[in-house]
């Protein structure tokens, strides 16, 4: 048995006996004799805690971590600043425990936080609704793609090559079981093919999606790609956005976008390797109904005070399998609030700040990249990513070894033909740090 098991020799006697066998290795007669252990697992002795946690920590001291160090790297999780305020407020056991909240008349502060996040979602992407959330920026792409083919009645989607590759996978595998056919739309120099978006829009399509500022950071002319999207009979145009460009450029809602779906990781969310993360999504009333997730309504209650409560969805809506209108059960609530509290504390003044520096920032470090040599790859707009040419993701790695900086992203790792690094530059980054990794990465 496992050393840190806690059932005594009793215990174990005792279940086995009321499940009517002998051994514990009776539970694995089902397992061929060829294919079982016979001997111990190899695992250390039992220690104490002070010991595990000693262990534990001299590893995690392994990690390369951007609270530690300047991080580069992009692709779809920022290393933004996070107001020091919003930490001891999520941590507060009245939200960091809270389930999604069926009581309104005990729910009333997770309502209310939820209801502002929708709105100011709507107020930031020109939308007209806006749900609790969903999981992350996949699970919005795949819930966008469902929701698009149950309203429009259609099974074709179209999505664009630039879209965030790690998205277009999970997308695949949903696909298959929703009966949803995916078709790529190609990248050319860098962003969505217009001409083969012409070529492959039909009346059997039920959306089109394009991410701008797309994977490799460069800015897309959405206005464009809906119009297009348009042209075919109730196919509806979902725009990928980044919440931190809408500081600058101008509302998806403003170009035509049906459904404005995204991460919102940026908005006060650390990293940590990876998540929590919080997507979100933003649609015209034509959807409402079919948006997957939580939608909070505001209200009064019977003494004429303003309230919040869960509206026009139910539960049940959303865990009946196959006649489920998606799989969200739960909203990301602690993230919600966080994000909540980013916008607000930031406000239109700020979040455009913050856009601006990390758009002044980026296009700095390209141009000192390129008077070492390192050319951009395409010569298109960017917001705060871009991608070089003349460095791959070993030759970085081997000059960065060991000297406290994490670099770009190597796009090889999705596109096999992009033998490339990506940079992502955020207001955090300073010019120090910026001139001391084009020091680092030399050039021709």
């Amino acid at each position: 048995m496992h050393p840190y098991l806690p059932h005594t020799d009793n215990d174990i006697k005792s279940m086995l006996e009321a499940i009517g066998l002998e051994s514990v290795d009776d539970l694995y007669s089902d397992v061929p004799e060829s294919m079982r252990m016979k001997e111990a697992l190899n695992l250390p002795k039992a220690k104490s805690e002070i010991e595990v946690r000693n262990i534990i920590g001299k590893l995690a001291k392994k990690n390369l971590s951007s609270a530690d160090v300047p991080s580069f790297l992009g692709a779809g999780l920022y290393d933004h600043y996070i107001p020091s305020i919003i930490a001891p407020i999520v941590s507060r056991g009245e939200f960091l425990t809270s389930y999604t909240p069926y009581q309104p008349e005990v729910s009333q502060g997770t309502l209310q936080y939820i209801f502002e996040f929708q709105t100011l979602l709507c107020d930031l992407t020109g939308m007209e609704v806006a749900n609790a959330s969903v999981y992350d920026h996949s699970n919005a792409v795949v819930e966008a793609a469902i929701m698009c083919a149950t309203v429009n009645k259609k099974n074709k989607v179209l999505v664009s090559e630039t879209l965030n590759p790690s998205s277009r996978k999970v997308l695949d595998n949903y696909a298959k079981g929703q009966g949803i056919e995916v078709v790529l739309i190609k990248e050319k120099d860098g962003i969505t093919d217009i001409e083969d978006l012409k070529n492959k829009i039909d009346d059997d399509v039920a959306c089109v999606m394009v991410q701008s500022p797309n994977f490799f950071g460069i800015i897309e002319d959405l206005e464009e790609c809906a119009n297009i999207t348009h042209t075919a009979k109730k196919a509806s145009f979902v725009a990928a956005v980044d919440p931190i460009s809408l500081g600058v450029l101008k509302k998806p809602g403003d170009m035509g976008a049906d459904v404005v779906i995204g991460e919102g990781q940026a908005l006060g969310i650390a990293t940590e390797f990876g998540g929590p993360l919080l997507g979100f999504m933003c649609t015209t009333e034509k959807f409402l109904r079919k948006m997957p997730g939580r939608i909070v309504g505001q209200t009064v209650d019977n003494n004429g005070k303003r309230c919040y409560v869960l509206t026009l969805t139910a539960r049940e809506q959303h865990i009946r399998r196959e006649k489920a209108t998606s799989n969200i059960c739960s909203n990301q609530g602690v993230n919600t609030l966080a994000a909540t509290m980013y916008m607000c504390l930031l406000g239109k003044q700020g979040l455009r700040e913050v856009a601006i520096q990390s758009m002044s920032k980026a296009h700095y470090l390209q141009s000192k990249l390129e008077e070492k040599g390192f050319k951009l790859k395409w010569n298109q707009p960017f917001f705060k990513e871009f991608v070089v040419e003349g460095l791959t993701a070993d030759k970085q790695r081997e000059l960065l070894k060991d000297k406290e900086m994490i670099g770009g992203f190597g796009l090889k790792r999705f596109f096999k033909d992009y033998d490339n690094v990506m940079f992502a530059v955020t207001e955090k980054r300073t010019k120090q740090e910026m001139d001391r990794l084009v020091e680092l990465l030399g050039g021709k």
